[in-house]
Order: C-alpha cells, then sequence, then structure tokens
C-alpha cells in the first residue's frame, strides 16, 4: 500500500491545519468546502509543467491530485473520533475513465466524498471538473473511486478500525457493501501476477512489445514521501503514468493521452529510500486503443535484509491524438511469443466486456 501525505503544500495545506497564506500565484483554494465533514473540494490552475508537448495534461498530474484530494478527506474522517492517531494509506483505485482531455491555463476542480466505511477500509468517490476560466464553461473529465485504509502513527504496519459513515439511505451502505468485496476480490486474484517480469530485447522490430517496452528507474526521496517516509500514492500514480505514455508515444510516433486506467492496486508499502523500478509494456491494441500493463517494483537496497518486491500494478489505455485532438488508428501490435499471445487475448477481454458495458449503460440512458 502507498500511504499518502497529511500535507499537500500544493493543495494549500499547513503542517498545523492553519489557512494557506503562501500560495503561489498559480494556485487557486476554491473555497468550496461541504458543510459535510465527509465531503472537499480542491483546485488548481493547469502549468506548462502539468501537460505534455501538445498541451494536454498528464492523466498522471489528474491522478496525483485525486489522491490528494482522497488522502485528505479519508484520513480527516480516520482521525474524527477519539482514538489512536492515524494517516490514510491508498490500498487501490478503481478503473478511471479520463472522459476529456484537460490543457493547460484550464483549472481543475477535485470534488470527493466518502461513500463507504468497512471496519477497515474507506472508499472515496471523486469527480474531476475542468473550468475554462475565460469563458466560465465547464465540464467533468474524470470519475474514479479510492479504497483507503488508516494505519497507526505509533506502527505504520498496524491497521486501525475506521470510525462508522453515517448513511442517508439503508440502500447506500448495502451498494456500498457489494463494491467493498467486488474490489476485496479482485485484489486477491492479481495476488498470482506479482511474479511476472519484463525482459529487455535486442534489437526489437518496430510494433513489436519489445520495441514500445519501457523502463524507468526512481530513487525514492524526501519529497516523494510521507512525514514518515513512505511513498505518496498520488507519485507512484505519476510515474507510472509516465512509463505507460513513453511505451504508448514509442509505439504511435503521435501525441498520446490516457483513455482510462484500471484497477491500481498497490501490493505493498514503498519506503524512503528504496529504488523503485517502473515497467511498461503494450499488451492489447485495437483500432484506435493501446492497452499497457505497468509494474512497479522495489528495491530497499539500504535494507539488505529484505528483497526485491512488487508494490503496485495497473493496466493503462491510451489513444493517439491528431493535431486537431481527433483520435487516430493505432498501429496494430505484433505479437511474437506464446505469453505475448495470451496476454493479447486477455487484454481483448478486457477491451470486449469494458465495450459492452459502455454499450449497456448509454442503452439504458434514457
Amino acid at each position: 500500500m502507498a500511504p499518502p501525505g497529511l500535507i499537500h503544500s500544493s493543495l494549500g495545506h499547513s503542517e498545523t491545519g492553519e489557512s494557506p497564506q503562501h500560495l503561489g500565484s498559480g494556485d487557486i483554494m476554491s473555497g468550496e468546502e461541504s458543510a459535510s465533514p465527509s465531503a472537499i473540494q480542491i483546485s488548481r490552475i493547469m502549468r506548462p509543467d502539468d501537460a505534455n508537448i501538445a498541451g494536454n495534461v498528464h492523466g498522471g498530474t489528474i491522478l496525483k491530485m485525486i489522491e490528494e484530494a482522497g488522502a485528505i478527506i479519508s484520513t480527516r474522517h480516520c482521525n474524527s473520533q477519539k482514538g489512536e492517531a492515524c494517516v490514510a494509506a491508498l490500498a487501490r483505485v478503481e478503473r478511471t475513465d479520463f472522459l476529456s482531455p484537460m490543457c493547460i491555463g484550464e483549472v481543475a476542480h477535485v470534488s470527493a466524498e466518502i461513500t463507504y466505511t468497512s471496519k477497515h477500509s474507506v472508499e472515496v468517490q471523486v469527480t474531476v471538473m475542468s473550468e475554462n476560466i475565460l469563458t466560465g464553461a465547464r465540464r467533468v473529465t474524470n470519475k474514479a473511486a479510492l479504497w483507503y485504509v488508516p494505519l497507526s502513527l505509533k506502527n505504520v504496519d498496524k491497521v486501525l478500525e475506521v470510525p462508522p459513515l453515517a448513511y442517508i439511505r439503508k440502500e447506500q451502505e448495502e451498494e456500498g457493501r457489494k463494491r467493498y468485496e467486488a474490489q476485496k476480490l479482485e485484489r486477491m486474484e492479481t495476488k498470482w501476477k506479482n511474479g511476472d517480469v519484463m525482459q529487455p530485447s535486442i534489437n526489437p522490430e518496430p510494433y513489436t512489445v519489445s520495441y514500445s517496452q519501457s523502463t524507468l528507474i526512481h530513487l525514492v526521496g524526501p519529497s516523494d514521501c510521507t512525514l514518515h517516509g513512505f511513498v505518496h500514492g498520488g507519485v507512484t500514480m505519476k510515474l507510472m503514468d509516465e512509463v505507460a505514455g513513453i511505451v504508448a508515444a514509442r509505439h504511435c510516433k503521435t501525441n498520446i493521452v490516457t483513455a482510462s486506467v484500471d484497477a491500481i492496486n498497490f501490493h505493498d508499502k514503498i519506503r524512503k529510500g528504496c529504488v523503485i523500478t517502473i515497467s511498461g509494456r503494450m499488451t492489447f491494441t485495437s483500432n484506435k486503443s493501446m492497452e499497457i500493463e505497468v509494474l512497479v517494483d522495489a528495491d530497499p537496497v539500504a535494507l539488505h535484509s529484505q528483497e526485491r518486491y512488487r508494490a503496485a500494478s495497473a493496466f493503462v489505455t491510451y489513444v493517439s491524438l491528431s493535431k486537431e485532438g481527433k483520435t487516430l488508428p493505432v498501429p496494430q501490435l505484433l505479437v511474437e511469443t506464446e505469453e505475448e499471445k495470451k496476454r493479447f487475448e486477455e487484454g481483448k477481454g478486457r477491451y470486449l466486456q469494458m465495450k459492452a458495458k459502455r454499450q449497456a449503460q448509454i442503452e439504458a440512458t434514457p
């Protein structure tokens, strides 16, 4: 799991909880916090360093903001009753669709609300809206669901109990319990893949898996971590999106944007001083989309007693865009080995399943 921080300076929150007094000229505090302690909204203007060369904001930038909002609200809730102080740790992010690209100069409004609590976990639903501050036009760009667990400040390996949530309707609790059981089952099903390792290839042919496969190696420093020495979940997600973007760009050689992120599972915490290896490879291509598998491995080089371990994993979908922002056909992936063929068919299954789900939602809409 990836513990988030209590403090996020980009959001204008100080360590003491005082009102922000040292925001940069590009930071905007919305001041729109719900009267309910289980809901908040944060806002920030998108700068050039948040975007790619075409001006589209990186999916990882949005994911990081989503996690920051979830971290604040879930940590607040978990400390709302008397007891042992704790910090909320990100355990899982459900599938997140990027409904519309965000651009430099637009303001991202991130609204987060706690929708379910179990004995040891918190579900946070997040909606991201983009605002053109010149025209006032707004549109929804993202929706996401995140799961957090409370870890003791005295012992971060100790999971504490979550204060119960007061539901307006009994159905809300029942629906939340179903989502909780579903994500719990999916987390268990992903663990068997944790031993998978991506091997480099010499002189690969274009459009093969090996040709676009990419790896980023990062030494975890203090700026990546919470006050307790563990990597922010949002930092990990941003690096994962960056590697997936490199894979997609190598394959297409065009402008690419994040279309969706399948569930991200955080299998274990990453400590300060670890060397993390983020690896990405193409698993499937449709006519206009690419699925990339991303694996995060942590090597605690300073702790000789602990071996390298799988910290997180996810599938990210990208699309290729023209200069006018229209989707372009994607070069088809050339699979060579039996393992690559197997992963391609699995990716195709996920693609068709999601396509059928979207169609069912369209047909159900009055």
